[in-house]
């Protein structure tokens, strides 16, 4: 991967941080900039510090230990958590509530507090800081209930983009599920995931939503995770997604009905393990088929 260090076996002491899963790089920075990182007993005043293999790193007086190979886990963040290693309001936290024999993670992205389903996360924080880039086009899709009476032709706009209180938000697929009295479900599928998007032009459009879950990221699906569960990646398929390729998923349009989409999409789970789900193959979330991509 391209976030290794280099052949020289050097690389940036904010780098580091976030390859050893302590934090991100913008977060390495700011704690070096607060004077609690220091390199073989010189605290550092600068991110440019090049580190190698062998130098003593502490964090807060700690030793910051070799970075593990790059590990990647499915979540299924349950509404209710935040997504945030400490909140200043006392809520409960997505990370304090996975497995004691998890070893510290950050979140790709992040789900906020009442929205539920698939979170990833990661050992190594560039890692998490590459996924999150909309550079690659992975296409971030939610199955939204939203109050309203939803207007097709409204939701085909949104294909060209929308701007919200002077923010710009790009194209948005979305597709109306079914019409549920004052209810709607809909798929929604974008690439740049802003903070708060969908809540955001849902909203803009007088359909406020009333829950959100998000059913994949890129080649990664929740499938059939269990609410609260949390399951590794296997190594052999983060390897395939995130070698020398640049997945680009896109939905496909869809043609069938609702009643075909909800039957088919009850024998796929039936007949689906948390295995197959896992490694990224296609499932069939909201009524749409994820794209196939070819192994690099």
């Amino acid at each position: 991967m391209s976030d290794s260090p280099s052949s020289s076996g050097g690389e940036r002491i904010a780098k580091r941080l976030a390859r050893a899963g302590l934090c991100s790089r913008r977060e390495a920075e700011r704690w070096i900039a607060e004077g609690r990182v220091s390199v073989n007993g010189t605290v550092l005043d600068s991110p440019a510090r090049v580190v190698e293999a062998g130098d003593l790193i502490l964090v807060d007086g700690k030793p910051v230990a070799e970075p593990e190979r790059t590990r990647l886990w499915r979540y299924h963040k349950p509404a209710g958590l935040v997504t945030t290693h400490r909140d200043p309001e006392g809520r409960k936290t997505v990370f304090a509530a996975l497995p004691a024999d998890m070893p510290r993670v950050v979140s790709v992205g992040r789900l906020d507090l009442n929205s539920e389903g698939l979170l990833l996360l990661t050992n190594d924080g560039a890692l998490a800081r590459r996924l999150e880039l909309p550079g690659n086009a992975w296409v971030r899709r939610y199955r939204v209930r939203v109050h309203g009476e939803v207007d097709p032709t409204v939701l085909v706009r949104l294909e060209q983009g929308v701007t919200v209180e002077g923010v710009t938000y790009g194209p948005i697929k979305a597709i109306l599920d079914r019409q549920q009295g004052a209810n709607a479900w809909l798929t929604v599928s974008l690439q740049e995931g802003k903070n708060r998007e969908v809540r955001k032009v849902m909203e803009h459009l007088g359909w406020p939503v009333t829950r959100l879950i998000r059913v994949a990221y890129g080649p990664f699906q929740l499938g059939t995770l269990a609410e609260g569960a949390v399951e590794e990646v296997p190594g052999k398929v983060l390897r395939e997604q995130l070698g020398g390729a640049k997945p680009v998923l896109k939905p496909k349009a869809e043609s069938r009905s609702a009643g075909e989409r909800e039957k088919e999409e009850r024998q796929e789970r039936r007949a689906a393990g948390r295995a197959r789900a896992g490694a990224g193959k296609p499932t069939k979330e909201g009524g749409r088929a994820a794209p196939r991509r070819r192994n690099p």
